[in-house]
């Protein structure tokens, strides 16, 4: 009686789980074949002999009914391989091709950077050599200045040491030379 109940209870617990089990799940969707013309085909013969007869023809007929079921599925199984490697190919050339891409517009990006590399380089260098002539410019400037300076100090000297000076007037001259 406690066995009883206990098979009972557990067979009630897993009817009521939500969870269901493989084995249950395969048996709810599981599709059965026809039933067999062998079932219940078998009508005893009376010699030994033809019953050994039938028996050879039924199981060579049951040898057959294996191999052809075993073909089918080989065939089933084949196409199911063929199926996961064509999809495993389409993978492998999604990501192919999505690599490639990928690599495409990185060396485009890189291509457009060494191009703006190359303008802010030129840029760069055009304002160096602005920069260097208005400096050569300058200093260009500065020693026409510096050297008319001169020859307008020569000439004021020149001019300056043609005129007489009177002795009295040499030793302010001097003074006032050395202080410029």
């Amino acid at each position: 009686m406690a066995n009883s109940f206990r098979t009972l209870s557990k067979t009630l617990i897993r009817s009521f789980s939500t969870k269901s089990s493989h084995h249950n799940h395969h048996q709810k969707t599981h599709k059965y074949l026809d039933p067999n013309s062998f079932l219940g085909s078998w009508k005893t013969p009376n010699d030994p002999k033809e019953a050994e007869k039938k028996l050879a023809l039924l199981r060579r007929d049951y040898a057959k009914q294996v191999k052809n079921v075993r073909k089918e599925y080989i065939h089933e199984m084949e196409l199911l391989r063929l199926e996961k490697l064509r999809k495993e190919e389409a993978r492998k050339e999604a990501i192919r091709v999505a690599n490639e891409e990928r690599k495409r517009l990185k060396a485009e990006a890189a291509k457009v950077r060494a191009q703006e590399r190359m303008v802010a380089e030129e840029e760069f260098r055009q304002t160096l050599l602005k920069e260097r002539a208005e400096k050569l410019e300058n200093w260009i400037m500065k020693r026409t200045l510096h050297e008319n300076k001169k020859k307008e100090a020569k000439d004021l000297v020149r001019r300056r040491s043609s005129l007489w000076i009177e002795e009295q007037e040499l030793e302010s001259k001097i003074f006032s030379a050395i202080v410029f």
